[in-house]
């Protein structure tokens, strides 16, 4: 499915045919997806990763909160260290939903671990609603936020996307209107 860069209009058509030639892959560089929920990010990053598959590259999804799980699984097995190898491997990774959910002691430092084993050497692409200072929240961490985020940013392209929910609008256009919350 196409990404329709006339509703989404913050996002830049020309920067992200640039992102799909997949040359941030070879430079090892990122791509932070920033913004509300519902304006194209997680589409956009499935996008860029089904783009780099074809061209023969590898690529992981995972959402952030299925990260946490599988981190808290890998501890009790005993596996965290083969966690961390396998999610340092692939030539993309992507994290979808940063910020939804908080990571514990024990997902914040393996993702630490992880990006800072593929720093320079493994593309990663996250989605987050969170602006880059909110970030201390969801590590729990301030000092472990600034160490991540300086890896992530030191090679990277960050995407501001605004807007309304694409979601919301499409069920508007259909006459629903959502209840609003009190």
């Amino acid at each position: 499915q196409e990404f329709n860069f006339e509703v989404q209009s913050s996002v830049s058509e020309r920067r992200i045919k640039e992102m799909m030639t997949c040359r941030f892959i070879e430079n090892g560089d990122n791509i932070l997806l920033l913004g509300p929920p519902g304006v194209g990010k997680t589409h956009l990053a499935i996008g860029l990763a089904l783009e780099a598959l074809s061209q023969g590259y590898s690529a992981y999804y995972t959402r952030c909160d299925d990260f946490i799980t599988t981190c808290k699984k890998a501890n009790s097995r005993g596996t965290t260290g083969r966690l961390v190898n396998k999610l340092s491997n692939f030539n993309v990774l992507i994290l979808d939903e940063m910020g939804y959910f908080p990571f514990d002691e024990l997902s914040a430092n393996l993702l630490f671990q992880i990006i800072s084993k593929r720093y320079e050497s493994g593309s990663i692409i996250i989605t987050s609603n969170k602006s880059y200072i909110e970030w201390g929240k969801i590590f729990g961490d301030d000092v472990l936020a600034t160490a991540v985020l300086d890896r992530l940013l030191h090679h990277s392209t960050t995407f501001n996307i605004k807007g309304e929910s694409y979601r919301l609008r499409e069920k508007q256009k259909a006459g629903i209107q959502p209840v609003a919350i009190k």
